[in-house]
C-alpha cells in the first residue's frame, strides 16, 4: 500500500508540475495565443479532475499509515474542487468580458492555489525519505 501512496501522490507532484510549468508554457509558445488560450481552458476541467482522483486516491492510501499525509492529500482535493467549479468559470467569464484587472486577481488566486498543491504534495513526498 505505502508503494501505491508513493507512486499517486509522485504522480500527482509531477503531473501538477508538468501541467503548471510544461504544458501551459509549450501552449503559448507553440500556437497562436487566440487558440492556445481556448485549448487551455478545454483542458483544465481535464486537469482538475485529474487532481481530485490522484488526491483522493493518494488520500485513501495513505491514511491507515500516516494520516497526516492522509489528510493533506484530501485537503488538495477539497480545494481543488471549487476551484474547478468556482474559480475557474470565474476567470473564463473574466476572460470573455475583457475584464483584466478581474483576470489577473483570479488567475493569480488559481496560481497560488496550485503552487500550494504542489508544495504539500511535496511536502507529503519528503515523508517518505
Amino acid at each position: 500500500m505505502l508503494t501505491a501512496a508513493l507512486l499517486v501522490t509522485a504522480l500527482l507532484f509531477g503531473g501538477t508540475v508538468l501541467y503548471s510549468f510544461g504544458f501551459a508554457a509549450f501552449l503559448f509558445n507553440a500556437l497562436p495565443a487566440e487558440i492556445a488560450g481556448p485549448t487551455l481552458r478545454r483542458a483544465f476541467p481535464h486537469f482538475y479532475l485529474f487532481v481530485i482522483s490522484a488526491a483522493v486516491l493518494a488520500a485513501a492510501l495513505l491514511y491507515e499509515t500516516d494520516p497526516l499525509s492522509g489528510g493533506l492529500m484530501l485537503v488538495i482535493a477539497a480545494t481543488t474542487l471549487p476551484t474547478r467549479q468556482l474559480l475557474m468559470p470565474a476567470i473564463n467569464r473574466a476572460t470573455d468580458a475583457g475584464a483584466k484587472t478581474q483576470f489577473k486577481l483570479l488567475h493569480g488566486l488559481s496560481v497560488v492555489i496550485t503552487l500550494l498543491h504542489i508544495g504539500i504534495a511535496g511536502f507529503v513526498l519528503s515523508r517518505f525519505v
